[in-house]
């Protein structure tokens, strides 16, 4: 099988874009090739971790673009024109266009810092999702792995794990816990994508042949 060619999509320090490096280099990612690197934001830290592991490393600036169509449509370019299968949101903060989503259907994975569909959509994104989770009183929050479709935080979910949330928690405490876990599942789901061991049953994603085959130990 050949391995799946990776872009990575990431706004700020990278730590899920390091998060699958290490996994590839450790052997918990297979069949995967990490290309490339895009950002938004030309100091992002993430850029800077892809140099690291000798990964190409592209800033793409937006305010040389008139739309957010044509932005996206300016990724999408450099995208095909590396081959790319798999594009994978590690915090990347900027809303992909429909065009942009229907040309890589079921092949976009985004990590989320919440229990989808709870604390999520439009806006839920970094301090806010865990200053909501603590207000409203929930007991259990965590992490997500799913499909990016046409809405936000709307597409089909491949891994979920909880945290618990704890009665001194704040918003920071909170997002450390839930972000080890976000380490640990976002390049389990990549693993599980670059080795094609997902299925689709309409919005359910099932880990072909029950896991006698694709499941593993990590």
């Amino acid at each position: 099988m050949a391995k799946t060619k990776i872009a990575v999509l990431a706004s700020g320090r990278g730590t899920n874009l390091q998060s699958v490096i290490d996994g590839i280099k450790n052997g918990i990612v297979g069949n995967a090739d990490l290309r490339l690197v895009v950002s938004d934001k030309e100091k992002a830290y993430a850029l800077e971790r892809a140099k690291n592991s000798g990964i190409e490393a592209l800033w793409i600036d937006p305010r040389a673009y008139e739309s957010d169509d044509g932005y996206n449509n300016a990724i999408l370019r450099e995208l095909k024109d590396r081959d790319i299968d798999l594009v994978v949101l590690a915090g990347y903060m900027r809303i992909l266009s429909k065009s942009f989503v229907r040309a890589y259907k079921n092949a976009i994975i985004n990590i989320h810092p919440s229990l989808i569909p709870s604390f999520s959509g439009r806006g839920y994104y970094g301090e806010r999702v865990h200053r909501e989770v603590i207000e409203y009183g929930v007991k259990v929050t965590g992490a997500t792995v799913h499909f990016v479709d046409e809405g936000t935080d709307t597409g089909p979910i491949i891994l979920q794990q909880a945290v618990q949330v704890l009665g001194e928690d704040t918003p920071e405490s909170l997002a450390k816990r839930v972000l080890e876990v976000e380490h640990a599942l976002l390049p389990r789901a990549v693993d599980l994508y670059c080795r094609g061991c997902l299925r689709m049953e309409g919005r359910k994603v099932l880990v072909k042949n029950g896991g006698a085959l694709c499941e593993k130990e990590h």
